[in-house]
């Protein structure tokens, strides 16, 4: 599932290629038929993100009609652009845009439903803070760390609590604050949230802004590769079992509410 990032690198790129034109709004695989018929020929105002989740913003122009859309895309819902005209829809399109000059098909999404005021504003009342939005407060996600016993690894995962952070994201500022995962919420001082929340701000904003998760400082970028092609160098995260880039020993790993949790038990004690 994309982080969130990812999603405002996303709603920014489409900001650009849609505001201020008329779409063309369809639904080749018919199960978002009827939104996209009142969407279609309205123009799109806005794209944007909180957490890893994406609103699109449209209006007539004239009559004051307004709508929004609400995108999840959650594991497998991805974007595919293409110039214009289009070439026939291949496989399951839920929504096909059409601007001037580039559309885009969305598969495999969540959700892509329409959504009303109150339905955002009852999203937004259940997410914490975007370290990528400006106006985010991250007060409200303190409030719900240092009440919770929860492990701090599993809160920085929990949307309520942090919105747009994922698996890598979670271990690997985990580690640069020299923070066991196992924590509780409890234990984790002001200083220590505000400096993982500093953190997220910085690291989140480079990946927007490049296309890719960047989390090792210069002076540790060397030794062992990416766990992966095309992935990110990673402190821990994917590397159980392996040494640590900081202090060789080997890298642990677990299970924590169903997600991989990765750190350095020397490292992060």
């Amino acid at each position: 599932m994309p982080e969130g990032h990812a999603l405002h690198r996303l709603a920014r790129r489409q900001q650009r290629q849609f505001a201020g034109q008329r779409l063309k709004v369809s639904s080749p695989q018919g199960r978002f038929g009827p939104e996209a018929a009142l969407l279609d020929g309205l123009v799109f105002r806005r794209a944007e993100a909180w957490g890893k989740h994406l609103i699109h913003r449209y209006d007539d122009g004239a009559r004051g009609t307004r709508r929004m859309v609400h995108i999840h895309l959650g594991i497998y819902g991805t974007f595919t652009e293409q110039p214009v005209p289009m070439a026939d829809p291949v496989g399951q399109v839920r929504m096909r845009l059409e601007g001037a000059t580039i559309g885009t098909d969305l598969r495999g999404p969540n959700a892509c439903e329409l959504y009303t005021p109150e339905d955002l504003a009852a999203l937004l009342a259940r997410l914490g803070p975007d370290p990528l939005r400006a106006d985010a407060d991250p007060g409200d996600g303190w409030q719900r760390v240092h009440r919770s016993s929860r492990p701090i690894g599993a809160l920085l995962m929990d949307q309520k609590v942090i919105a747009g952070i994922g698996n890598i994201y979670r271990a690997e500022v985990l580690f640069r604050a020299g923070i066991d995962p196992m924590r509780p919420g409890t234990s984790i001082s002001r200083q220590e949230y505000d400096e993982l929340w500093a953190d997220l701000v910085d690291l989140m904003a480079v990946g927007a802004r490049r296309g890719q998760i960047h989390v090792i400082r210069p002076e540790d970028d060397h030794g062992a590769p990416a766990y992966a092609p095309d992935r990110p160098r990673t402190y821990v995260y994917r590397r159980a079992g392996e040494p640590c880039r900081i202090c060789g020993s080997p890298i642990a790993w677990r299970e924590l509410e169903g997600r991989n949790l990765f750190w350095c038990p020397v490292c992060q004690h």
